[in-house]
């Protein structure tokens, strides 16, 4: 179901009313005297204060929503796997262990926050019956193996231990045992959940060549002879409507976060959690069949969830999200981000809901804060006055001559509501220093974001579409000290008259 202003209107009205019924019961108690204490608390729904069962009814539904719409921001990471899983599924017919080569405008826009510079590479790994080998292959790759969290097992390719030379390794699932005849050179991973996925780029960007690197790579349960069975390298379907990654809207949203949950333990830091799952009719081992109460509160929930993970992501309130008090420019990532989730004193939670509502897949290269290595993510949701990007208006970038990327620069520009590419009839939606750019005589380069093309600048020329909202990704690959000291900066993106 769309995300309707008008219905998140109407569930937040109602726990408001409710909130201020109970604020002028708390008043009346404290304003008058015993006799009257009982009279006023009697009008609101308690008896002898006491609530009455529709009272108890109506607290409860509040209590639920409540609840509903916390655990709909908790399950953001984990509903974010669940649904790349789903696009693999549905896109390449994808089973566990093969992997997915994905390439091309059509098939990058259904993914969240990815770019068309270089093709990506993905698979699911179901670990539920017994340990899993996966043969890395050896070549020009980037990438990780994560969990059903989102949390990174290994960095893997170019930037990670292996450093592009390949590498074997034992992926162990929860409350498995590792192997101890272990193949020479393997490394054992162990997860703390039954599903994991591999998502990586190829840093060449001929197709072809990305697919012959991963043709050699081998995915098998533990025990079984690799040329057994060669592991296949699939392509998303020719035709047809795509699956997005993006999280599913309304009720649907559940489904996939039940989907997301089977057999999978239940951590520490998430068991408050279960318990309040359980009272809308999500529980492990048990049929998901919520009843019309609980489906009418999972719905409003998923309608106010999804606003409130939009106003985290878009208007954060996260301390240091902006990169230089002169510019709207944010961070992609929170500086206080951690891969594990976790800190001293408890758990990152909108820092989480903030990342992985608009991304899926996270690696220790992008925390990195080694100069010219890995790469670095700001993002633009508005222009200088602080308004939304609008399709239909005129944009321009100035980009600075000194980029302070050791390998190149990009900005990527993404629809509000997909968070995937931004859709044009051009498939036009990023510039980057490897194009030929027009350049202006002190080295500046003019991008301009505009529903028609520029006279003289068509180069630098993003198409955006009149009635939808987008944001900028700016991307530096290999970013420098100027970048991390903050010395350099990047100007806003400004509307202009054409």
């Amino acid at each position: 179901m769309p995300v309707s202003r008008r219905s998140t209107f109407k569930a937040a009205t109602a726990l408001a009313a409710l909130g201020a019924s109970a604020a002028t019961a708390n008043a009346a108690e404290g304003k008058a005297g015993g006799e009257a204490i009982g009279a006023g608390v009697d009008s609101l729904g308690f008896d002898l204060g006491m609530p009455t069962p529709d009272r108890a009814d109506k607290l409860y539904d509040a209590l639920d929503f409540q609840q509903a719409v916390l655990c709909y921001l908790w399950a953001i990471p984990t509903v974010g796997m669940e649904s790349a899983r789903q696009m693999l599924v549905d896109n390449a017919g994808a089973r566990s262990g093969d992997l997915v080569l994905v390439t091309g405008y059509r098939e990058v826009s259904v993914m969240l926050g990815s770019n068309v510079t270089t093709p990506y590479v993905f698979a699911h790994i179901d670990l539920a019956d017994r340990p899993v080998v996966f043969e890395y292959p050896e070549g020009a790759t980037a990438g990780s193996l994560v969990d059903w969290w989102d949390r990174p097992l290994i960095d893997v390719g170019a930037s990670a231990p292996d450093a592009g030379k390949g590498a074997v390794f034992i992926l162990v699932g929860p409350g498995q045992e590792a192997p101890k005849d272990l193949p020479r050179g393997a490394r054992v991973l162990r997860s703390r959940t039954r599903k994991v996925l591999l998502f990586s780029r190829g840093l060449d960007s001929d197709p072809r060549k990305v697919e012959e690197i991963f043709e050699t790579a081998r995915i098998y349960p533990y025990g079984q002879s690799p040329g057994q069975g060669r592991t296949r390298v699939l392509r998303f379907k020719p035709e047809g409507r795509l699956t997005s990654m993006k999280h599913p809207e309304g009720f649907a949203y559940w489904r996939r976060l039940v989907n997301a949950l089977e057999q999978e333990p239940v951590e520490d830091r998430d068991r408050f959690f279960a318990a309040m799952l359980k009272q809308l009719g999500i529980e492990s081992g048990r049929t998901f069949e919520p009843d019309a109460r609980q489906r009418k509160i999972l719905q409003k929930a998923a309608v106010v969830g999804e606003e409130t993970a939009k106003a985290i992501a878009f208007n954060t309130r996260i301390p240091g999200m902006r990169y230089r008090a002169d510019a709207q420019w944010e961070y992609l990532i929170p500086p206080s981000f951690s891969n594990e989730q976790d800190v001293p004193g408890g758990t990152l939670f909108e820092e989480r809901t903030k990342f992985f509502y608009e991304v899926t897949g996270t690696s220790e290269a992008v925390l990195t804060r080694t100069p010219g290595a890995g790469s670095a993510y700001l993002v633009a949701y508005h222009d200088t006055n602080g308004a939304a990007f609008d399709g239909g208006r005129s944009y321009r970038l100035r980009v600075p001559a000194d980029v302070p990327a050791k390998l190149f620069w990009s900005i990527t520009l993404y629809d509000t509501d997909t968070r995937g590419l931004i859709q044009n009839r051009q498939q036009i939606v990023d510039k980057s220093s490897h194009q030929k750019l027009r350049k202006n005589p002190d080295g500046t380069i003019d991008i301009v974001m505009s529903p028609t093309a520029p006279a003289g600048l068509e180069k630098n020329w993003i198409p955006t579409t009149p009635g939808r909202s987008w944001y900028a990704y700016f991307r530096l690959f290999g970013p420098l000290e100027p970048y991390f000291d903050r010395s350099w900066g990047l100007p806003d993106i400004q509307a202009t008259t054409s």
